[in-house]
């Protein structure tokens, strides 16, 4: 495993994967964000942990994903933000699309 990959057990899931991206160079972080998340199933997850808000993160999963993903701030700053990110468990309708989007 990873060095900055590591898994915790919490109330939510049996065992959580966390990648810590404050350790890992920048030009790498996305792509390792989104081969991870090719790696999961439909109701899975990870978390991020991040120094920023990772919107920019956010936006790129909005195109490449659109519907297909869940994304939750368990933790918003000011110092460390962390996010679970999971695969929807279907695929998305009209309605809860438009439900996803008026969430923002």
């Amino acid at each position: 495993m990873l060095p900055m990959m590591q898994q915790f057990t919490n109330d939510t899931a049996a065992t959580e994967i966390t990648i810590d991206v404050r350790q890992i160079e920048r030009p790498a972080r996305h792509p390792l964000i989104f081969d991870k998340f090719d790696r999961i199933g439909p109701d899975e997850s990870f978390c991020i942990v991040s120094d920023h808000d990772p919107r920019p993160l956010r936006y790129m999963f909005d195109v490449k994903f659109p519907g297909g993903f869940y994304w939750e701030y368990v933790e918003e700053g000011p110092d460390v933000w962390r996010v679970r990110i999971g695969r929807a468990a279907e695929a998305p309708t009209q309605s809860s699309s438009r439900l996803r989007a008026a969430s923002r």
